[in-house]
């Protein structure tokens, strides 16, 4: 494996999923990634909900700030993976020859109820990105 390996995740709102896959890129793996997260559609602001369900996990993303793909076009990644369909359908091109993956993870901002309720769905987002995250880890070593 090349050292280190650059990897962008993308979905609409750089709010939720993304900034919960690079955070827990970084965990996981060390010095063999660097890991970087933007929206197609920024929002602005990590979702608290978020910054909650990895902060459960040890995981702070509490300085973490939404941006824009367009901050990252004239870079090279090794991987972009998006998370969601519409980032999926709407990735620009990036220089070299990046390899593109999709997770389509379900958008966990979508699910109503009380507190209790949407903070699960987050952590069912954590989790499946973990697992995807881990398994392609597994895959580069």
């Amino acid at each position: 494996m090349i050292h280190p390996i650059r990897i962008l995740i993308l979905c609409t709102g750089n709010s939720c999923r993304s900034q919960m896959a690079e955070g827990l890129f970084q965990r996981l793996a060390s010095d063999e990634v660097v890991a970087f997260s933007a929206g197609i559609k920024p929002q602005g602001y990590v979702h608290p909900l978020a910054v909650r369900a990895m902060q459960e996990i040890g995981v702070d993303i509490s300085q973490a700030r939404s941006k824009s793909v367009d901050e990252f076009v004239n870079q090279s990644f090794d991987f972009v993976v998006t998370v969601c369909d519409h980032a999926a359908e709407h990735c620009p091109t990036f220089a070299n020859s990046t390899t593109r993956i999709h997770w389509p993870i379900d958008d966990p901002f979508t699910v109503a109820g009380d507190e209790a309720a949407r903070l699960e769905a987050y952590r069912r987002a954590r989790d499946e990105l973990r697992e995807r995250i881990e398994t392609f880890l597994a895959e580069l070593r």
